[in-house]
């Protein structure tokens, strides 16, 4: 995520960090000299990863402000901020290093509505009872003891990360908390998406790789569709279709052959992916490539 800092002890200036990877997140443990955080406009324009991350303060205070909100963040508070809009954060000077532990929270991952999480950026979160200081006390041990744990071991506790970050800010947005049951189906069903997502250009992506690759059965990847638009075999398909035609109408990508372009994304055979397009779009790649470029 870029930002522009600026720091009073810039030539002194000492940080440390240790970031641990799980599934579908990451956590991280900071310490810092006092400084000023900055994300502008331009800084989104240039890369905007879509995240939101939520910040637990160990130290120093902090002062936050995004979307029109701003807060005065003490030790034990959180706050929630979201790279896609402008934001201020400074680390305050009272004599010791800022400290501070972050959750990286994909935005696909929280089975919440985005309208209502987003009035909570920018705001003093308390973390002391309840659902936050449940989470507060699992991040810190988190990062303290993750070094001894195996990867199938952070797989897990990078699911139970999220899952305590929903149901916390669940309970502040003024909905009811999801069931445990509830919980874990939308967190699953979010990273099983984001997993398509980033890997619609591997040929070999489909049920049974889907659900090697979660952990779970076929059986179960099908129930966590059951109650959606389309099978899991039909959102692989159409996604890679989205894409492919995109590639088609792209002009930048007009030197490029259509049996590329269907290769890239997944298909395994030109034959295949031409029947695809004429079932979408009712013509075949050729013409709907001919229709979708100027000129």
């Amino acid at each position: 995520m870029l930002v522009a800092i600026s720091s009073p002890h810039a030539d002194r200036f000492r940080d440390t960090a240790t970031a641990i990877r799980l599934a579908d997140t990451d956590v991280s443990d900071l310490a810092f000299s006092p400084m000023t955080a900055r994300r502008a406009a331009a800084h989104i324009r240039r890369a905007d990863p879509e995240q939101y991350f939520l910040l637990l303060v160990h130290g120093s205070p902090i002062g936050i402000e995004q979307r029109r909100n701003n807060a005065l963040l003490t030790a034990g508070d959180m706050a929630l901020f979201d790279t896609s809009h402008p934001l201020s954060c400074e680390f305050r000077d009272d004599g010791r290093r800022s400290h501070v532990s972050l959750l990286r929270l994909p935005r696909v991952t929280l089975p919440l509505p985005q309208d209502r999480v987003d009035q909570l950026l920018g705001t003093a979160l308390a973390a002391r009872t309840g659902s936050g200081a449940l989470l507060a006390s699992y991040l810190i041990g988190l990062c303290a003891e993750a070094g001894r744990c195996e990867p199938e071991e952070l797989r897990r506790l990078g699911t139970v990360a999220l899952a305590l970050s929903a149901a916390f800010l669940a309970a502040r947005t003024d909905r009811l908390v999801p069931t445990a049951y509830e919980t874990r189906h939308q967190v699953l069903l979010a990273r099983v998406r984001a997993f398509i997502e980033a890997n619609l250009t591997d040929p070999g992506l489909g049920p049974v790789a889907v659900a090697a690759h979660h952990h779970i059965s076929v059986r179960l990847l099908h129930l966590l569709f059951r109650d959606e638009p389309e099978t899991v075999g039909a959102t692989i398909r159409r996604l890679r279709l989205e894409r492919s035609s995109a590639d088609l109408a792209n002009p930048g990508l007009g030197h490029r052959r259509i049996g590329e372009i269907a290769e890239r994304w997944g298909f395994r055979h030109q034959a295949d992916y031409s029947r695809a397009v004429r079932r979408a779009y009712g013509m075949p790649p050729s013409d709907f490539r001919s229709q979708a470029l100027p000129g």
